[in-house]
């Protein structure tokens, strides 16, 4: 019977469940250490813990719960990886490299319920939500590659931006921050982690709460509820104005800059109207708001949308400008390796059938 992974307890569930056991507080600490300060990828490796411990540990948690399937590296260095779990679903993960550093992106659900109809990781539908020790341990895996590379890198940024939805899997997903922002352990800054969220506005909301200094992205999409509705089904439950609600609390409560992103879709999404139009929408929160707009990727699947010209994109960013609302284009990474979110792991299903 498999065991769940160690990487979903944060500090205070280890050291509680090891006191529970008889264990001293200390022991949390030397545990801690070994995994995400040396990052042994074997009990048996944590040479100054005792056995009774180790043999707890090891009755009871895996070091390792997923085993990497393919690995995709592209010219520019970023790397796709597809990890198989341990109830054999794919999930992706992929590192990216930058000038400040090395960032992963990280998915936490297998496949997705939203129903973006541009997007490939819906393509599958949602079937679980990860563990936050799965979560945790994308990460460890591109840290442990990364290790091997010898070049003493380490993962420096998050995006929670993969496959599913952050906020439908909320309490794992603040137990996985809890985790690597740790100062004892990966110390991974929190202003260096971004999640992004389709827009369940009430977790929006909740997200306000938790005071985590997170970043926190808004899939948009569209500036009017009848194209968002569109493209984006959960618009149906969640319209635009109870989000912006949601948003307007959020940095309220918070007084954190937001991030809209926006895929520019060729003639569905794109045209001058819609940047005046997304403006205006924003136009009350401009000052701590940033508009990421993003090239889409174009899938297989979803041959209706094509990548905007590169006039188009380019008049969107000035009349965005012109209007005073901070943007950029996001700089793309792996465009020669299966690039959309959930095209890897999709393109491997179908082979296996």
């Amino acid at each position: 019977m498999s065991k769940p992974s160690i990487y979903g307890l944060t500090f205070e569930q280890l050291t509680d469940w090891l006191i529970e056991y008889g264990h001293k507080k200390f022991r949390a600490q030397q545990v801690w250490g070994w995994l995400y300060q040396k990052r042994v990828k074997d009990f048996a490796e944590m040479t100054n813990v005792n056995k009774d411990c180790l043999q707890l540990l090891e009755e009871h948690y895996d070091i390792q719960t997923l085993e990497e399937h393919v690995k995709q590296e592209s010219k520019d260095g970023t790397v796709k990886f597809l990890f198989r779990l341990q109830d054999g679903n794919l999930i992706e993960t992929v590192l990216m490299k930058h000038k400040y550093g090395y960032s992963v992106c990280v998915t936490t659900q297998v496949g997705c319920n939203i129903g973006c109809s541009f997007c490939a990781s819906g393509l599958l539908k949602k079937s679980r939500d990860l563990s936050s020790g799965e979560i945790v341990e994308q990460i460890m895996n591109v840290q442990h590659y990364l290790d091997g590379l010898g070049q003493e890198q380490r993962v420096s940024h998050i995006v929670v931006m993969g496959i599913g939805e952050p906020f439908d899997n909320f309490e794992n997903l603040i137990d996985f921050l809890d985790v690597v922002k740790d100062q004892k352990g990966l110390a991974i800054g929190a202003r260096h982690i971004t999640v992004s969220t389709s827009g369940l506005a009430d977790k929006v909301r909740k997200f306000a709460d938790v005071h985590s200094q997170v970043n926190l992205a808004i899939s948009l999409h569209a500036p009017n509820n009848e194209l968002r509705s569109q493209i984006m089904k959960l618009n149906r439950a969640i319209p635009i104005e109870k989000l912006m609600d949601a948003i307007d609390y959020y940095l309220e409560k918070t007084n954190r800059r937001i991030t809209f992103e926006y895929i520019l879709l060729k003639d569905v999404n794109d045209k001058k109207e819609h940047a005046l139009e997304l403006a205006e929408l924003i136009a009350d929160k401009r000052k701590l708001s940033y508009v990421n707009l993003i090239p889409y990727n174009p899938v297989d699947e979803h041959g209706q949308y094509q990548r905007s010209t590169d006039e188009a994109i380019r008049t969107f960013f000035d009349t965005l400008k012109k209007k005073g609302i901070n943007c950029g284009v996001r700089l793309e990474h792996g465009t020669d390796i299966d690039a959309a979110c959930g095209q890897l792991r999709s393109k491997q299903i179908k082979k296996a059938k």
